[in-house]
C-alpha cells in the first residue's frame, strides 16, 4: 500500500468528522438570519471550543480502550476553582491559571492511578471520582458566583484582527503543544498499542502503564482547560451537576463523531475536535430553523444518531482491526 493510501485510511475517521461538521455548519449558516459573518463564526467557535477540550480529554482515554465519565465533573471543579483564584494582577492570575491546570492534571492522575494501579474498571473508577470532583466543586461554589481576570478572559474569548476567534487559536496551540508531541512520543504509541491489544503490547515490551497513565493525566489537564475557558466565557463559577453530566455525555458523542473507535487503538484528538464542533452545531441548526424547544432534544438526538451511524459505517466491514489499514 502506498504511503498516501495508508495515511488516508489512518485518518479516515478524522476526515469523516471534518466532513460531518462542514455539512452541518454549512446548513446552519445558510439558514441563519445573519448568514456567514464574523459574529456568527465567533459565537459558534466559543461554544464549540468548550466541548472540544472535553472531547479531546475523552479521546485520549478512549484510545486506550477506556472511558472517562469524570471529564465533565473535572470541568465543573476547575470552573469553580478558577472563579476563586484566577483574579487580580498579572502574577496572581498566572499563579491561579497554573493552579487550575494543576488541579485538572491531578484529577486525571488520580483516575489513571485507580485504573492502572488499582486495577479498577475505568467506568467504575471515573463514576466514583466524578462524584468526588463534583462534591469538591460544590464545596467551592454552593451558589453561582465569583469572578475572573477580565483582561485575560477578553483576550482569550475575543477576536484577533477583528476576524479570527481567539479561542480557536488557543485550541490550535493546545493541539500543537500537547496532542502532537503525545501522539509521536513513546507514551503515545504505547497508549495506542494498549488500546489495540493490551496483551500483544505487553508481550512486545511496550510501556503500557506509562502510556495509559499519560493519557489519563493529559485528559485531566485538557478537561481543566475546558473548565478554565468556561470561567473566561461566563465570568463566574457554578457547580451545576446537569452541566457536568451533559459535557461528559456529549464528549462521548463527539469522540464517536470524530472517528475515535470506542474499542480503542484508533483515532485522533483532532477528529474529536471536529466531532465536538459537529455536535454543538446540531443545537445551533435547530435554533436557525426555529424549532419548538420541546422538540429540540428529540430532533437533536436523531440528528446525532444519524451522524454517528454515518461515521461508524466503516466498522461494519471490519472483522479484524488490521483491516482498518488495508
Amino acid at each position: 500500500m502506498s504511503e498516501w493510501r495508508y495515511w488516508l485510511n489512518e485518518q479516515r475517521g478524522t476526515l469523516t468528522g471534518l466532513a460531518i461538521f462542514l455539512v452541518m455548519f454549512s446548513v446552519y449558516v445558510a439558514n441563519h438570519p445573519a448568514g456567514f459573518t464574523a459574529n456568527v463564526v465567533h459565537t459558534a467557535a466559543n461554544k464549540g471550543v468548550l466541548l472540544a477540550f472535553v472531547a479531546m480529554a475523552q479521546a485520549l482515554v478512549v484510545i486506550t480502550a477506556g472511558i472517562d465519565l469524570s471529564v465533565g465533573m473535572i470541568l465543573v471543579l476547575t470552573n469553580c476553582l478558577a472563579s476563586w483564584i484566577v483574579v487580580g494582577g498579572a502574577v496572581p492570575t498566572a499563579l491561579g491559571v497554573a493552579a487550575v491546570l494543576a488541579t485538572g492534571t491531578l484529577c486525571g492522575a488520580i483516575n489513571g492511578a485507580l485504573v492502572i494501579y488499582g486495577r479498577l474498571q475505568p467506568i467504575v473508577a471515573t463514576i466514583a471520582t466524578g462524584a468526588v470532583y463534583f462534591g469538591l466543586g460544590l464545596l467551592l461554589r454552593p451558589f453561582p458566583g465569583g469572578s475572573v481576570n477580565e483582561d485575560l478572559a477578553d483576550a482569550l474569548t475575543g477576536r484577533l484582527f477583528g476576524v479570527i476567534p481567539s479561542s480557536l487559536v488557543a485550541l490550535a496551540a493546545v493541539v500543537l503543544l500537547i496532542w502532537l508531541p503525545f501522539r509521536r512520543s513513546v507514551a503515545g504509541r504505547a497508549a495506542f498499542a494498549a488500546g489495540s491489544s493490551e496483551p500483544a503490547a505487553f508481550m512486545s515490551g511496550v510501556p503500557i502503564r506509562r502510556g495509559k497513565f499519560a493519557a489519563y493525566l493529559l485528559g485531566g489537564l485538557l478537561a481543566g482547560m475546558g473548565g478554565l475557558f468556561l470561567t473566561f466565557f461566563t465570568y463566574t463559577g457554578e457547580a451545576a451537576y446537569a452541566s457536568g453530566s451533559a459535557y461528559t455525555l456529549w464528549s462521548i458523542a463527539a469522540v464517536v463523531l470524530g472517528g475515535v473507535s470506542l474499542y480503542g487503538g484508533r483515532g485522533s484528538a483532532v477528529g474529536a475536535i471536529f466531532g465536538a464542533f459537529a455536535a454543538r452545531t446540531t443545537g445551533d441548526m435547530l435554533f436557525a430553523f426555529d424549532v419548538d424547544p420541546l422538540w429540540q432534544p428529540l430532533l437533536q438526538g436523531i440528528v446525532l444518531m444519524i451522524a454517528v451511524s454515518i461515521g461508524s459505517l466503516a466498522l461494519l466491514r471490519v472483522r479484524n482491526r488490521l483491516d482498518w489499514f488495508q
